[in-house]
């Protein structure tokens, strides 16, 4: 029987999106498809491939508002959010645009009388692109528009928490003018079925990004054959706040980093180490931030914080809460009425944010990936007392540093496990640099110096001249 994907709200549990599952036999005709579809799109001129790529992505600021909304609807971020992913979505593709044809170009060999020597980027054939549902069109934008620009066909398998968001945006393409078969879409939401995708022969390349447990049965899914695999995984991000630094624009921009889509970011603040002389002034000032924050119905545009994913989501944070309590650790989330008195529904997933003192490393809060909006500030007694600390965990997606010796943060980033690492910032993935990481964090990059690097194969070419 065919699969039938139903992705449930997470505010009000109904289901919101209902479609037609993918089953293994068509996805291997789409791949075929998608073969014969990118021996065509690889010849088609770089600048006419740019031209098709700019007029879809135009179409989607265009429609901004409306994806915006049916984002919300389908993952639950507040509505006044979803439609600036969309913008920043936007900015990203200006920047590979803006490198293509630098990062494409043919690399010449040395000279040398009667020869010929250089090396050609051929882009590597169907990519499957999975993607989640958390930033879908910011982590949809890494992998679509670098490999379609290298003349690579693509095939998108959307979380199923999000399956409107592939097929909108192969829509959208195909509007634009992208030739019949270059993007297409693979619906599941079973995991299995997803292994056994990766197996199809026809793939040239698999990006993947999501939980580090689902990249891993990934690795091992596509082990018995030869096959490109870039994985952006999950991350348990410090931070370390020294004792110079500026507590209010820090707590301002810690809150944000751990709060903002209720903390389901690979990249949110998920551990603070504050230094001992500033640890009291620091908690006072993160308090008074989150006052002004409101947990609520995410279409308000007044609400900055909605529910998360799914009641099993929900269940994790406050595991790892009651876990860190049990230990220790002590709430000292400040009042806050939106927090007492959750949205009228039984039904919504929603987890108010917390802030908890006297944590330690025994504590899963500070071990694993929460993906909530639960922030543990743990105390330390020196620079070297919280590197080691930054450093003590299985991930290494970002880490950020706040300090008002930047000499001497630049001197700390040397020494973090991760990368990405910030001075007097959190959470952002600048589209300039590598977006990478170490660890169980991923394998491989997108954006930055390297955003195509993935997306193509080199092939060298030797041509003596005469046979003399």
């Amino acid at each position: 029987m065919a699969e039938v994907i139903r992705t449930i709200s997470p505010a009000t549990q109904q289901v919101v999106a209902e479609v037609q599952g993918t089953s293994l036999k068509e996805a291997s005709q789409i791949v075929q498809a998608s073969q014969d579809a990118f021996l065509g799109w690889k010849r088609v001129p770089l600048a006419e491939r740019t031209s098709i790529i700019r007029k879809g992505l135009g179409l989607i600021q265009q429609r901004k508002e409306q994806l915006g909304y049916e984002l919300t609807t389908q993952m639950g971020r507040p509505v006044a959010y979803s439609g600036k992913e969309i913008e920043t979505m936007g900015k990203r593709a200006d920047y590979l645009f803006r490198t293509a044809e630098e990062a494409l170009r043919e690399i010449p060999g040395e000279q040398e009388a009667g020869f010929r020597r250089w090396v050609k980027k051929e882009p590597v054939g169907p990519t499957l692109v999975v993607f989640a549902w958390n930033f879908p069109y910011l982590i949809l934008v890494n992998a679509l528009v670098p490999a379609l620009l290298s003349g690579n066909s693509v095939l998108l398998k959307p979380s199923p928490q999000v399956p409107l968001v592939g097929e909108r945006i192969a829509d959208i393409f195909h509007e634009a003018g992208l030739p019949d078969g270059v993007l297409q879409v693979i619906q599941s939401g079973d995991p299995q079925t997803l292994n056994e995708l990766v197996k199809l022969p026809g793939l040239g390349l698999v990006t993947f990004t999501g939980s580090t447990s689902v990249g891993l049965a990934l690795r091992e899914a596509t082990a018995s054959r030869i096959v490109p695999l870039n994985l952006e995984l999950g991350g348990n991000d410090p931070a370390y706040v020294r004792p110079d630094a500026d507590v209010k624009y820090v707590a301002a921009q810690l809150v944000d980093g751990a709060v903002f889509n209720s903390g389901q970011s690979c990249c949110a603040v998920e551990r603070v180490y504050a230094h001992d002389d500033i640890h009291d002034a620091l908690v006072q000032a993160l308090q008074e931030e989150l006052r002004s924050y409101k947990l609520g119905n995410p279409f308000d545009l007044s609400t900055n914080v909605g529910p998360v994913i799914s009641a099993a989501a929900k269940r994790s944070i406050q595991a790892q809460i009651d876990d860190a309590l049990s230990k220790g650790a002590v709430d000292v989330t400040p009042p806050n009425p939106t927090f007492q008195s959750l949205p009228k529904t039984d039904a919504g997933n929603y987890v108010a944010p917390v802030i908890l003192t006297n944590v330690s490393h025994d504590m899963l809060v500070m071990q694993e990936e929460t993906f909530g909006p639960v922030i543990p500030v743990a105390r330390v007694t020196s620079d070297d007392e919280a590197i080691a600390y930054m450093n003590d965990s299985t991930y290494g997606l970002t880490a950020s540093v706040w300090t008002q010796d930047i000499a001497r943060g630049e001197e700390i980033m040397e020494q973090l496990e991760a990368g990405t690492v910030f001075i007097n910032r959190c959470d952002y993935p600048s589209p300039d640099l590598a977006w990478t990481g170490w660890k169980n964090s991923g394998l491989g990059c997108t954006l930055g110096p390297k955003a195509f690097d993935a997306f193509y194969k080199l092939k060298s070419y030797h041509i003596k001249e005469s046979q003399g």
